[in-house]
């Protein structure tokens, strides 16, 4: 896959850095990805508790398998710059920069995160408004550190002017965009939150979709909503079977001098192998990560 910070994104989960229960719960829960939030869902006189809360509970440690993200303020309100310097150093797997529209807004972030002592340490995008689509390219061309790109689609179907369908549809080419980008450039992406929360009809479509356009995964604000995006982007039986199948198929056809073969019906060609041991690959490592 050739991505230094490629792991099973099916479901990332924002914890509000506000409520320490909450805080505590999300190590027992069966998401990928943790992102402690201390961002816009965080009310003002609220923002530095929140901060400690989560410095406190990222140095407790104890996530097992989880990955840990922390989603700071923007660099230009007055709580970003404090996040960064509280969070670079206590062992968050990534950090999380908002409101990303530019090349220079990720570059800005990244100058601030290594003056505050996380060189190296990998970051995310949320992309989240129409600048921030038309510039899908330039942001994830911008970095290698950039691990993944999320989209807040609640905060774009606004920004659009739009409406909430079940079909998606004021959205799709906004999604095709931004994954054509972060595929250019070899990053992972997810898709953007459903805020009904008692709608799982809705949700379990729309993390099908998300899958179907080529998302890794789906990001949430509900544990009742884990177990629709962990089934809709972990690979079947039937599909781990059938990649195999093409592996082997097309390798014993180049022997014998061709170049394609025909595997349930459906004509083969190199890149189909490409795509079926990407399968193999993402399917071991959930194996892996339930394991644990």
């Amino acid at each position: 896959m050739n991505n230094n910070y490629y792991r099973p994104r099916r479901s990332m989960l924002f914890v509000p850095g506000c409520n320490l229960r909450y805080l505590q719960k999300a190590r027992s829960l069966r998401a990928d990805s943790l992102i402690l939030d201390l961002g816009d869902p965080i009310l003002f006189d609220a923002k530095e508790t929140s901060r400690q809360n989560v410095v406190n509970t990222v140095k407790q440690g104890d996530f097992g398998s989880h990955e840990v993200v922390i989603r700071v303020n923007d660099l230009d309100s007055p709580w970003g710059h404090d996040d960064i310097k509280a969070v670079a150093k206590i062992g968050a797997d990534a950090i999380l920069f908002t409101n990303i529209e530019s090349r220079d807004d990720v570059l800005a972030g990244l100058d601030e995160l290594d003056a505050a002592g996380g060189h190296n340490l990998p970051v995310m995008v949320m992309v989240e408004s129409p600048l921030a689509v038309l510039h899908a390219e330039e942001i994830a061309s911008a970095s290698d550190r950039i691990a993944c790109m999320i989209m807040a689609t609640s905060d774009l179907v606004s920004q659009l002017h739009a409406r909430t369908t079940s079909e998606r549809l004021p959205l799709l080419t906004s999604l095709s965009m931004v994954i054509l980008a972060a595929r250019a450039y070899n990053r992972c992406v997810v898709d953007g939150i459903n805020s009904h929360l008692k709608d799982m009809e809705a949700f379990e479509f729309a993390c099908r979709l998300g899958r179907d356009l080529g998302f890794d995964g789906k990001s949430l604000v509900h544990p009742l909503q884990l177990a629709y995006a962990n089934d809709a982007f972990t690979p079947k039986a039937s599909e781990v079977a059938t990649a195999r199948e093409i592996i082997t198929a097309l390798s014993a056809a180049n022997a014998e001098g061709r170049g394609t073969v025909v595997v349930n019906d459906r004509l083969v060609e190199h890149h189909h192998v490409h795509a079926a041991k990407r399968l193999l690959t993402l399917s071991e490592m959930i194996e892996k990560l339930e394991q644990e």
